[in-house]
């Protein structure tokens, strides 16, 4: 039994883990529509400077996340452009809260997002979009009854993903929201702070194998949703 209790993660470590998942959702779920719109814009348009937005979007793929961290910081900071606006539309703050880790692990896993959704629209096929067309059915319906179903499986591969990602976000995040427990700690701030100290080493393996299965999880399932959309694309 005391074996068992020493494995038995506290109510901190709880508390950690329901923050972790809590901004991992929401940054999924408030970079989800805009990666969607996105990822139809790129495959079906072509636009002067789109090469430009692209890159620009891409960059925190490449970019060290302490570098994205401070340009968000400066922008969302009490002095940013979207700090002052938050704080006079909605009286919230965004730097230092679990909104500003949000903002951090949705900007860091947005590539990956948008890169997932547009090698999924890429396969649709354009003919079928163009019979919808010919039917009688307006943009609007064609990407929602056409373009959307059939690219389905591939954006919720992309969002399971961009999930594990945001989970393991550090880097923008401490510089974003900082590392305050109870209010910003994700899984890997904690851990950070955590091997600074001495006697901690069993709250660090338990958050680890938080940390290691719900990456296995996501990777697995993203995997698993890309190999049956690939088995019904070839069907």
């Amino acid at each position: 039994m005391p074996v068992l209790a020493s494995w038995m993660p506290t109510a901190a470590e709880w508390e950690v883990l329901a923050l972790s998942l809590r901004v991992a959702l929401v940054a999924v779920a408030a970079t989800l529509p805009v990666a969607v719109g996105l990822g139809w814009l790129f495959v079906r348009k072509r636009f002067p400077g789109r090469v430009l937005v692209t890159t620009i979007l891409n960059t925190p793929l490449v970019l060290p996340p302490v570098v994205t961290g401070y340009l968000l910081l400066l922008l969302c900071g009490p002095y940013g452009p979207l700090g002052r606006f938050s704080a006079a539309v909605f009286g919230a703050d965004i730097a230092f809260t679990w909104i500003g880790a949000a903002l951090a692990a949705g900007v860091v896993a947005f590539p990956l997002l948008l890169r997932t959704i547009q090698v999924a629209m890429e396969h649709v096929d354009p003919r079928l979009e163009a019979a919808a067309r010919t039917l009688g059915a307006g943009p609007v319906r064609v990407f929602l009854t056409v373009t959307l179903p059939l690219s389905a499986r591939g954006i919720l591969a992309g969002a399971v993903l961009a999930f594990g990602r945001s989970l393991g976000e550090f880097g923008a995040t401490i510089l974003v929201a900082g590392n305050i427990p109870g209010r910003t700690q994700t899984l890997p701030l904690a851990i950070f702070s955590l091997a600074n100290r001495v006697g901690e080493e069993a709250s660090i393996v338990r958050l680890l194998v938080f940390s290691v299965v719900l990456a296995f999880l996501s990777l697995w399932l993203s995997d698993w949703l890309v190999r049956r959309w690939r088995r019904k694309e070839a069907a």
